[in-house]
């Protein structure tokens, strides 16, 4: 997890790169989706678009849930620090989890300007946050107290595989990747999110980079603290309180400063929960304005009052809420809504790359955020990093005789059960009535042959907040004539 990390990055930043590139050409909120539908060849736009919008929709409802359950998880944790006596119980991590998520439901819901307001603090709180907790542990670790050097030397940091699993360290180290690949998760956000914001082809990839690209470094600064500090890592990850960065913390600083880091990683646990929540609900509303979901006239209706799409937070909240009852299943049944987001989220990322790699080319239409003669080259790094992962994240740590249903990676039916149903729905209707998103003729790099609805004026992002209401009052069905 420290040069790994550094490996890892690479891929993924490669991978964040090419997003923002296509989010400068097209900042619409559907997003992955929208563009896999405007670049994919005549005739196969719509089933791009189901594939890479069921796959990008799962990650995102995957989003919040696991945030909150790690972040429900390390409020026990910090009680049963302060009584020993306390162990946390599976129906109480649910319960406060569940709070959580109607906490991050309900600041969604706000009009756009208070939830920007609210997302502007907790991003300047996390970033201060993170600072702070690496410069406040290795400043205060109690190492020595325990017999220890003050820090574990550079040569077992750098030079020592720990691997916990059954698979050689090759293979456990692309496991290790699984970290960096769900945290850095949710770069896209600023992509749903353009059609609320001003100068969204500018503004919005910028923010996609800094996400992924402050969120990794100051990640792995974390990482070589941790490194650096931690006494025992068997024990942290068994630890009765289940929050292996609580018992972490317990074993490397004095008790107080570990209440105090645990309380603002707590704080902003929940921030980062309700970007995830906020992000969800602009997926859900894009995609059931082009009629992808059961009921979708109800999920894509616009509040009247706060001119946001209440209804689809509502929906997000409940889904949530019911994927959480796989905290009842054990601690690997609700691992993988972590590997989920993960795996769903990067599929959903690395789709509308590859067709605008290597089916489009030249015919892209840069926006004014471009990464130029560099565009290819760091965009098949990004797909190859991808395609090298997708298969790893559905590894369990055992094997052979070791490997039991308890023990098994659960990512693969977890994923791939809801994906057979969308792909099953696809073939047997949804191909007969699902048009894909309704495409602004600006972005088209094809012909539009009358298989898709036509938004027509100026593109989203040019002027000054174009809202999503607003968007899909220019649209008109495509049927009609353009």
């Amino acid at each position: 997890m420290t040069w790994g990390w550094i490996v890892a990055m690479i891929g993924i930043q490669c991978v964040a790169l090419s997003m923002a590139e296509i989010c400068s050409s097209m900042p619409t909120s559907g997003g992955l989706y929208y563009a896999s539908a405007v670049l994919a060849p005549p005739g196969w736009g719509p089933v791009a678009a189901w594939i890479t919008g069921w796959s990008n929709w799962l990650g995102q409802i995957a989003g919040a849930p696991s945030v909150n359950y790690g972040n429900a998880s390390m409020i026990c944790a910090a009680a049963s620090i302060m009584n020993p006596n306390y162990t946390p119980q599976p129906y109480q991590v649910f319960l406060v989890t569940v709070f959580l998520m109607l906490a991050n439901g309900a600041i969604s819901a706000l009009p756009t300007r208070s939830i920007a307001q609210f997302n502007s603090a907790g991003s300047t709180f996390n970033m201060i946050a993170l600072i702070v907790v690496i410069i406040l542990i290795p400043a205060t670790t109690n190492r020595t107290s325990q017999d220890l050097p003050r820090f574990a030397s550079s040569k077992e940091v750098w030079g020592t595989i720990e691997n916990g699993t059954d698979w050689p360290q090759g293979i456990a180290v692309l496991m290790s990747f699984l970290g960096i690949i769900w945290t850095l998760s949710g770069y896209d956000a600023p992509f749903h999110l353009s059609e609320e914001c001003s100068n969204a082809n500018i503004a919005s990839p910028r923010a996609i980079v800094m996400t992924a690209s402050f969120g990794g470094l100051l990640g792995w600064f974390l990482n070589l603290v941790v490194a650096y500090t931690v006494v025992d890592i068997g024990a942290a990850l068994t630890d009765a309180t289940g929050q292996p960065f609580a018992a972490y913390l317990i074993q490397a600083v004095p008790q107080k400063i570990a209440l105090f880091v645990l309380a603002i990683t707590i704080i902003a646990g929940f921030f980062m929960g309700q970007g995830c929540m906020v992000a969800a609900s602009r997926v859900t509303f894009a995609y059931a304005r082009d009629d992808c979901f059961p009921f979708s006239n109800v999920w894509k209706r616009v509040n009247k009052r706060t001119q946001t799409p209440v209804n689809a937070v509502i929906a997000n909240t409940v889904i949530g809420i019911l994927l959480l009852l796989l905290i009842f299943g054990g601690s690997l049944t609700v691992a993988a809504l972590f590997s989920i987001g993960a795996i769903a989220q990067y599929i959903a990322f690395t789709i509308p790359i590859f067709i605008r790699l290597f089916l489009v080319g030249n015919r892209f239409k840069p926006g004014p955020w471009n990464l130029g003669r560099w565009s290819m080259p760091i965009g098949t790094v990004g797909c190859a990093f991808v395609i090298l992962m997708t298969p790893i994240m559905c590894f369990p740590t055992v094997r052979g005789a070791d490997l039991t249903p308890e023990a098994m990676n659960w990512t693969v039916v977890v994923y791939g059960g809801p994906m057979t149903l969308a792909m099953i729905w696809w073939f047997a209707s949804a191909r007969k009535w699902f048009k894909g998103p309704k495409v602004n003729i600006a972005h088209a790099v094809h012909d539009l042959d009358g298989s898709h609805g036509i938004i027509e004026g100026k593109d989203i992002g040019e002027g000054s907040e174009t809202s999503s209401q607003q968007v899909h009052a220019k649209a008109f069905d495509g049927r009609k004539g353009a």
